[in-house]
C-alpha cells in the first residue's frame, strides 16, 4: 500500500477504535497483534496483511469492507488482491469484492465472524476454494458458497484467477433484529410469484 492509503486506513482504524471505547492495548490484545504494530498502523505506517485487517474488523465488530471502504485502491498480500466494489446497507450486511490471485498462490484465510458466508464466482483461470471439508475446484463461470466462519483457502494453478466475491455477515450477537428483517428473511425461503401474477 502507498503512504496515502496507509494513512487513510490508520485514521479510519483509530476512529473506529475510539468510537468503540477501546484502548490501543485492548484492541491489539483482542486481535492478537502487537500493540506497537497497531500503533504503527494507526500512524499510517507498516504493511498490514489481509489477516491483520480481518482480525481488526472482527474485534471492532464491523465488516471487513467497513475498514477498507475509505481506501480507493485494492488491498492484498502474498499474491491475493481484493477491491471493495460495494457494500449493502441492509441486514444482513453484504460486501461485494473483485479478487485477483497470482499463479501458484495459496492463501489460507482465518475464520471470519460466526455465521459469515462467502460466495465466489470465478471470472477467469482456475481456483480451488472453500473449507477443508468443502473444497471445490472452480473454472470460469463456476460458483461456490461456503461457511467462512471456518478457516478456508484459495489456491490457484498455473495461471491468474479473477473472481467476484460476496460476503454475507450475520448480525453481531446481542444486537436486536427488527421485525421487518425477521419477516424479510422468512420471505427469502418462500417461492415468489412472477410480476403481474395475482
Amino acid at each position: 500500500m502507498d503512504k496515502l492509503t496507509l494513512e487513510t486506513l490508520g485514521r479510519h482504524l483509530q476512529t473506529l477504535r475510539m468510537t468503540r471505547g477501546l484502548s490501543l492495548s485492548q484492541l491489539a490484545a483482542d486481535a492478537g497483534i502487537a500493540k506497537s504494530n497497531l500503533s504503527r498502523l494507526e500512524q499510517g505506517c507498516g504493511n498490514p496483511t489481509l489477516d491483520t485487517i480481518w482480525r481488526l474488523s472482527l474485534q471492532l465488530k464491523v465488516p471487513f469492507g467497513d475498514l477498507i471502504a475509505p481506501m480507493k485502491v485494492p488491498v492484498g498480500d502474498h499474491g491475493v488482491t481484493v477491491r471493495l466494489i460495494d457494500q449493502g446497507s441492509d441486514q444482513p450486511a453484504v460486501d461485494a469484492y473483485w479478487m485477483s490471485c497470482a499463479p501458484l498462490t495459496e492463501r489460507n484465510a482465518e475464520a471470519h465472524a460466526a455465521g459469515t458466508i462467502e460466495t465466489i464466482t470465478l471470472i477467469s483461470g482456475e481456483l480451488e476454494v472453500g473449507t477443508a471439508q468443502d473444497l471445490k475446484r472452480l473454472r470460469a463461470g463456476d460458483s461456490h458458497r461456503f461457511a467462512a466462519d471456518q478457516p478456508h483457502c484459495y489456491r490457484t494453478g498455473e495461471s491468474w484467477a479473477t473472481a467476484l466475491l460476496t460476503i454475507v455477515y450475520q448480525p453481531v450477537q446481542g444486537t436486536e433484529v427488527s421485525v421487518e428483517t425477521a419477516e424479510a428473511s422468512q420471505c427469502i425461503a418462500a417461492p415468489q410469484q412472477p410480476r403481474g401474477a395475482s
